[in-house]
């Protein structure tokens, strides 16, 4: 059985205010994410030495590596959003620039799946950060008692 993919054509009917709307969800969305780049850059490092116990990342350098390109991409993105924001003004103007309108819509679509597929991406990154140091915690706690025993 076969499943076609189809792109959603409701962009051709939403309003100028709700894609601004959508737009400044993405910022908000964005801007927290840089945040938690620096969190996640501090707990790397303060768990640096029981990382390369764990062995999950060939080194500090690897994890870093990763939060890097995410927080990049993160930052292409606000720019991505930001110039599209600026360009509401085809859709409010009043003058009627159909393919100017249409390219615009298409450019929501777009920004939209990219956000979609960015978010995914960017939870499954929290996910496996959060299990790491949910390890070292772990052992931590296992090593606290064993040392208590003796």
């Amino acid at each position: 059985m076969k499943t076609i993919q189809t792109t959603p054509k409701y962009i051709e009917w939403i309003s100028a205010e709700d894609m601004h709307t959508d737009s400044l969800h993405w910022l908000s969305q964005l801007n927290f994410i840089k945040d938690e780049h620096f969190f996640f850059e501090d707990l790397i490092s303060t768990f640096s030495s029981q990382l390369k116990k764990l062995d999950v990342f060939s080194s500090d350098k690897e994890i870093i590596d990763v939060i890097t390109r995410s927080y990049r991409r993160t930052e292409q993105l606000i720019s991505m959003v930001k110039k599209h924001e600026k360009e509401l003004e085809i859709m409010l103007d009043g003058v009627d620039q159909i393919e100017d309108e249409k390219q615009y819509k298409e450019t929501h679509r777009n920004l939209s799946k990219e956000m979609e597929d960015f978010l995914k991406e960017y939870r499954g990154l929290k996910v496996q950060l959060f299990n790491i140091i949910k390890d070292i915690k772990k052992e931590e706690k296992l090593q606290s008692s064993l040392d208590k025993k003796l």
